[in-house]
């Protein structure tokens, strides 16, 4: 590794979650530019590579930034749990481990707002080089060759096989590779998941690339400003042990600190809303308004069902001497409850005939739990099922409140502020009823524990929405790409008027994308290297 003493490098990436890894992997891969890699956590936690680790590492403060939002209006004033990775890996060594692209419309969707660049045909290309697919998906648009490991599933289970037969009863068609020719459909969930191990951006990028003499990486260092000379990003400054470093970069700082750590660490470096700075005495290097605004997430209800057919679940199989059973079968085969993914089976839908592309997510666990305090599993037997809109019109904010870097920004999600919103999730959970109570269920003796039968009118179901709705996990947009008064950086990702800055995260994003953000976010961080070396050669 480099010599940490020695605090001047061609790049400083700060954050090294799903997108800051990548970026760091590929701007090390030549040799030729010194890369300094910073993490605020920890290299790693023992459940981090296993797939159900997750459930351990959801309020861990040990792997976990652990947010809590402000009051949301329309969630009857909860504050909603925010959980962040904080280790290497950052998220994708928390998280459910589901692989989802989105869709082409979702890119091209970018492209049409003024990002050129970052259509489907322009963004294809990295997602293809950052996968090693191991199914049988078409090579036109799955890779091979890259660092991350990405399956199918090889369960053939009752219980999902039921569901999928349930789903072909109502219209939705069996779609193998969601993350193929078109998403439509219901589908095993492609994981990154290999040999029953999580494969995280820590495991797939950073741990081939720690031999690298050009790379260094550096954990539990927290990031505190970026250092300005004007409107030049000369380095950053951060702490360590109690102690304050000074890294500069010669060529470009970029910072992948995720959706909510990106627009806090511009905010703390003077970039952002005027007014909003000086309220904590801030200095103002660059009035920038969009920082940390445009905050779009997953707004999901999770519908519970009970099922009276025995031995279909995991809360059947995975207590009691069933739960030994489970870790034998994992420690032996990498296979059962340790080794799945968070929601094995999901299905993209259109919320009415005549839509351009699916704009409904539904996905099932195969089990009921309890989320609060910390997940757990029911003993009653049954099944989840979560429903949401995937492109949601409802935008939020995240800022900080305070100079201190250690306090947590506030995050206002504004969830169901569109109306669009609620009446696209109240669709969503009509068609998962329709699923549920499909003819192909009733080997399984289902009955509806939530939101209730009693529930039928749209008002009923909204009202149940509010009180129960968590976020999936996928905060977007708080320094968003684009070309109006609220863009934070263009399409180059180059923070707009800061010279030798970029920003290069789901924090990007205009809009949300059609599923889950793991893979987005890494290619993001792909393109992102090779812009930021292509323009070092011009």
């Amino acid at each position: 590794m480099a010599d940490e003493r020695s605090e001047i490098y061609d790049y400083i990436v700060v954050g090294a979650g799903s997108a800051g890894a990548a970026v760091a992997y590929r701007l090390s891969e030549d040799g030729r530019h010194r890369v300094l890699l910073l993490e605020a956590g920890p290299a790693s936690h023992h459940w981090s590579r296993v797939p159900l680790g997750y459930a351990k590492l959801l309020h861990n403060p040990k792997a976990n930034w652990r947010y809590h939002s402000e009051p949301v209006p329309n969630a009857n004033g909860r504050r909603i749990y925010v959980p962040r990775g904080k280790l290497l890996g950052g998220s994708s060594s928390i998280n459910g481990t589901a692989f989802v692209r989105g869709q082409s419309h979702d890119y091209d969707t970018w492209a049409q707002m003024g990002n050129r660049g970052w259509n489907y045909r322009d963004v294809l290309p990295f997602f293809k080089r950052m996968e090693s697919y191991e199914g049988d998906g078409d090579n036109e648009f799955r890779g091979r060759y890259g660092p991350l490991r990405v399956t199918d599933p090889d369960w053939r289970d009752p219980l999902f096989a039921t569901v999928i037969e349930a789903a072909g009863q109502v219209g939705i068609d069996h779609n193998p590779d969601y993350n193929g020719a078109k998403q439509d459909g219901i589908a095993m969930s492609q994981a990154t998941i290999a040999g029953g191990r999580r494969m995280s951006t820590a495991h797939c990028y950073l741990t081939p690339a720690r031999s690298r003499s050009n790379l260094n990486i550096v954990t539990e260092a927290m990031t505190e400003a970026l250092l300005l000379d004007g409107k030049q990003c000369t380095g950053v400054r951060y702490r360590r042990g109690g102690v304050v470093h000074e890294a500069k970069a010669a060529r470009e700082v970029v910072v992948s600190g995720g959706s909510i750590n990106s627009p806090q660490l511009l905010e703390l470096s003077g970039i952002g809303q005027p007014e909003l700075l000086g309220r904590h005495g801030i200095a103002v290097v660059h009035a920038l308004p969009g920082v940390g605004e445009n905050l779009r997430d997953h707004f999901a209800p999770r519908t519970r069902w009970a099922i009276g057919a025995k031995g279909y679940t995991f809360n059947d199989r995975g207590r009691g001497l069933g739960l030994v059973g489970q870790v034998l079968r994992y420690l032996t085969s990498g296979r059962g409850m340790f080794g799945m993914v968070a929601a094995p089976l999901r299905a993209f839908v259109r919320s009415r005939d005549g839509l351009e592309a699916p704009d409904l997510l539904l996905g099932w666990v195969p089990m009921l739990y309890e989320a609060n305090p910390e997940p757990r599993i029911s003993p009653q037997s049954g099944m989840t099922c979560y429903a949401h809109p995937m492109r949601p019109e409802s935008k939020g904010s995240i800022h900080i409140t305070s100079s201190d870097p250690n306090n947590q920004p506030a995050i206002d999600f504004n969830f169901l502020s569109a109306p669009v919103d609620a009446e696209l999730t109240t669709t969503a959970v009509r068609i998962a009823r329709s699923i549920m109570t499909a003819p192909a269920t009733e080997l399984l003796s289902i009955s509806e524990i939530a939101p209730g039968e009693a529930l039928t009118k749209d008002d009923e179901i909204l009202d149940w929405v509010k009180a129960s709705a968590e976020t999936t996990y996928h905060p977007v947009g708080t320094c968003k790409m684009g070309q109006d008064d609220l863009a934070v950086v263009d399409e180059r990702l180059r923070v707009r008027g800061i010279a030798g800055l970029r920003v290069a995260d789901a924090s990007i994003m205009p809009t949300l994308i059609s599923g889950n953000t793991n893979a987005p976010s890494i290619m993001i961080g792909e393109k992102a290297a090779t812009m930021v070396l292509e323009d070092a050669d011009a």
